[in-house]
């Protein structure tokens, strides 16, 4: 199965094509200021094509996790206005905070002098506002293995070139991305919630654009505090929409099933973990002409 391409889904077994080229993460700007695992930097040459022509459309990303196809199509005009949705207490403050006060939160960044004591400190107490909230996430995302917010997830030992707990921690690039998403944030809607609460095919209009990015099958109670997803739900619902929509998922039988059932169209797309370990994830859509 994974060496399969399918154009289009009509039912019948399709010959293995040639992978296409695997995205040079360096290459692509990175605006979220989260580490985060299942983040889709490498998707970015993807989704300008998707999104591509004029910029008219209302992007919707009601799974926004660290955010990186909104901010993309906000900062490079491919949209009008991006609505990011996540129920995650956590990456949810972040996201209120950046928009709200980002100044606040770069700032605080950069003021905080970063050791294994302070990250104890930040981390073990409890936040009472959501600036605390938002401060002390970051600190976890980017000191924790795999910028893992999960329960469970310990702090960096060793980290990248012996540096231990500060091996992901940049603060002046965590300021700046900050900084940068002010210049265009009212492009962008921020809502804490449901995922499944957004999916009403009256809800936005045939302009609009879906980009349905869940906790994935097998990866996703490892990676995520909300983790539990009913995949078929999310199909049904996704297959109800009157609009354009592009999902992600790893690359299994249950998916293609899923995506064979609601009469979607589906591709694979190879990538590069942060490991360096080749994969291959699926893209499902109901229209892959963009495609090309």
């Amino acid at each position: 199965m994974t060496n399969v391409e399918p154009s289009l889904f009509d039912g019948t077994e399709y010959a293995p094509q040639p992978h296409k080229k695997i995205v040079n993460v360096a290459s692509v700007p990175n605006r979220s200021p989260f580490r985060y695992p299942g983040g889709k930097t490498w998707l970015v040459p993807t989704i300008r094509k998707w999104l591509g022509g004029k910029s008219h459309k209302n992007l919707i990303e009601p799974f926004c996790g660290g955010g990186t196809v909104a901010l993309t199509a906000a900062a490079e005009g491919l949209v009008e206005k991006a609505t990011m949705i996540e129920m995650d207490n956590d990456v949810a403050a972040v996201w209120r905070v950046i928009l709200d006060d980002g100044e606040w939160l770069a700032r605080r960044i950069l003021e905080f002098n970063l050791t294994i004591e302070s990250v104890a400190e930040i981390t073990k107490s409890e936040p009472t506002t959501d600036k605390e909230r938002a401060f002390a996430t970051i600190i976890r995302n980017r000191t924790n293995h795999g910028g893992i917010l999960a329960p469970g997830s310990g702090t960096l030992k060793r980290g990248e070139n012996g540096k231990g707990i500060a091996s992901r921690w940049y603060p002046s690039t965590l300021a700046k991305r900050i900084r940068d998403i002010q210049t265009y944030r009212e492009k962008i809607t921020f809502i804490q919630g449901d995922a499944f609460n957004f999916f009403s095919p009256d809800t936005y209009n045939n302009d609009s654009y879906y980009f349905i990015d869940p906790p994935y099958t097998v990866a996703g109670k490892r990676l995520y505090s909300l983790s539990e997803v009913n995949h078929e739900l999310l199909f049904e619902q996704t297959s109800k929409l009157n609009c354009h929509f592009l999902m992600t998922y790893d690359l299994s039988d249950y998916i293609i099933e899923l995506a064979e059932k609601y009469n979607m169209e589906y591709r694979t797309i190879p990538m590069r973990t942060t490991h360096l370990v080749k994969k291959e994830e699926l893209l499902i859509s109901n229209n892959f002409d963009w495609l090309q």
